[in-house]
């Protein structure tokens, strides 16, 4: 039982499991974490918990800070289950690290399949209202749901062409960029062999992770 695993072992574990379930965007067998983690208060659409110091994500049990934290990685709460772990973390940049770290650890297919689990901008995740609340927040603000008949319909070809290139959706830290920029990134990044890409996805997954660490956990607190 994983409850009787080391630290270590727990960690390997986690790892192994993720290069399985990411490849596949998500496991079957965490749907039900899944469907826990993607509940949101119902009124405001807001996630259960913000502006946590340190002292309090380190506090927390081990399914609340899944619950909590899961999503900073799109769709891949296993890994915050695997840096559970390495409680207390001293800082919010050293939580941040530890994911980094473990991000890092996996090899190229695990990688690309973190990638995998992340939604077309624009596509039709965003149009039927089935994104993560952090993803819609995130593609809302740089304009995704506000594209032009034009911006559309280039968005549509040009993810179909990344994904036809690399196996796996073009990714951006939304948030640090407005359509335009969006769209001309998705076409200079098309002409990129697999392997750059790769790392830049992920480079890109580590953004979006560190804005959405820093909108629940305050940045200032150490132990």
């Amino acid at each position: 039982m994983i409850g009787c695993r080391s630290d270590k072992e727990h960690i390997n574990h986690s790892r192994e499991l993720l290069c399985v379930s990411v490849q596949q965007c998500i496991n079957p067998l965490l749907q039900k974490l899944v469907r826990r983690l993607f509940k949101h208060c119902p009124t405001t659409g807001e996630s259960p918990c913000m502006n946590m110091n340190i002292a309090a994500v380190n506090a927390l049990p081990y399914e609340d800070f899944v619950d909590i934290l899961g999503n900073v990685v799109e769709k891949c709460p296993i890994i915050t289950a695997a840096v559970w772990s390495g409680r207390p973390f001293l800082s919010l940049a050293a939580l941040e690290a530890a994911i980094s770290e473990f991000i890092d650890a996996l090899p190229e297919s695990g990688k690309e399949g973190i990638l995998r689990c992340h939604p077309d901008l624009a596509g039709r995740d965003l149009q039927s209202g089935s994104l993560t609340r952090e993803s819609h927040e995130e593609q809302a603000g740089s304009g995704m749901g506000a594209l032009n008949s034009g911006e559309a319909s280039r968005m549509a070809r040009l993810n179909q062409e990344y994904k036809g290139r690399f196996g796996f959706p073009f990714v951006i830290c939304a948030r640090m960029h407005d359509k335009e920029n969006i769209l001309r990134q998705l076409s200079k990044r098309c002409q990129n062999e697999r392997a750059l890409e790769r790392a830049r996805g992920i480079e890109e997954v580590k953004k979006i992770c560190h804005l959405r660490l820093q909108s629940l956990v305050l940045t200032a607190n150490r132990l």
